[in-house]
C-alpha cells in the first residue's frame, strides 16, 4: 500500500530504495524543463519523489481496536519469499527495484544484521503487511519498505504498523527517520506519512525503464500508470 514503499535510498532520487545509483553517478539526460512539459522517449515511466523525515518520536496514530495484529520479525529471510511478499503488495504500486537483483544482492540486503523484516499477522494469517528497517546508516535510520497486501487497504493496519516502526526506531539512539514515497503509490501514501509525523523535505522528478516492458514486472501491473510502448 505505501512505500518508501512502495520504496536502501540514501536520499536519492530514485522510486525504489536498492537502486545503487547517487546524484554524483547518476548518467547525464535530457534538461528538465522546470515551467513546462518535458517529453519522454516511449518507455519511460516519470514519477514525483518526495523524500521525508522526522527527528523525534511522534504521537502515536489512533488505532481500530478488536484486530488481533502482531509484528514478526523475520530472522532469516530468504529471496523466494521476500520476493513474493514484495509482489504482493507492491506490484499494483510499481515495485519493481527488488525485483531485478538477483538472489544472492537481495539476500545481502535483506540479511544484513542492521536491516530489519517485519511481517504483519493476524490470528493465523500470515505475511500480510511488509515493514522493513534499514539501521545501516545510524543514527539515521530509512524506513525502507512498507505496505499492506491489497485486502487490508484502509483497514487500519497502517497505523498499527507505522506506530510499531516508531516504537522499534525512536527505542535506539536515532537522530533521523526518514522515508520516500512517490506519485506512483497509492494516492493515500503521502498524506499518512504526514500524519504519522514525517515532514516533507525535498521533491524530485525521476524517470526509469518501464520494468513491465523488460519482463521485471508483468505488463498488468500498476494499470493506473499507463505503458508508453517504444
Amino acid at each position: 500500500m505505501y512505500k518508501r514503499v512502495g520504496s536502501t535510498a540514501r536520499q536519492v532520487p530514485v522510486t525504489d530504495p536498492s537502486s545503487p545509483q547517487t546524484p554524483q553517478t547518476l548518467p547525464p539526460g535530457p534538461a528538465l524543463d522546470l515551467n513546462g512539459y518535458t517529453a519522454l522517449p516511449p518507455g519511460k515511466v516519470a514519477t514525483i519523489v518526495t523524500f521525508l523525515e522526522m527527528h523525534a518520536r511522534p504521537a502515536p496514530l489512533p488505532e481500530r481496536g478488536g484486530e488481533p495484529l502482531r509484528l514478526r520479525r523475520v530472522s532469516a529471510p530468504r529471496a523466494r519469499w521476500y520476493r513474493a511478499l514484495f509482489r504482493a503488495i507492491g506490484e499494483d504500486w510499481l515495485w519493481f527495484s527488488r525485483q531485478s537483483l538477483s538472489d544472492a544482492a537481495l539476500e545481502t540486503i535483506i540479511t544484513d544484521p542492521a536491516v530489519e523484516i517485519y511481517v504483519l499477522e493476524r490470528g493465523d494469517e500470515t505475511d500480510l503487511g511488509l515493514l522493513e528497517l534499514d539501521f545501516r546508516q545510524a543514527p539515521d535510520v530509512e524506513l525502507a519498505f512498507f505496505g499492506v497486501v491489497p485486502a487490508l487497504v484502509g483497514a487500519g493496519a497502517g497505523r498499527f504498523m507505522i506506530n510499531r516502526a516508531n516504537e522499534l526506531v525512536w527505542a535506539r539512539a536515532v537522530t533521523r527517520f526518514f522515508v520516500h514515497t512517490c506519485s506512483n503509490d497509492h494516492p493515500a501514501a503521502l498524506g499518512f506519512y504526514r500524519k504519522a509525523g514525517f515532514k516533507p523535505v525535498a521533491q524530485m522528478v525521476e524517470v526509469v525503464d518501464d520494468p513491465r516492458l523488460s519482463g521485471v514486472l508483468p505488463r498488468e501491473a500498476a494499470p493506473h500508470i499507463p505503458i508508453i510502448q517504444p
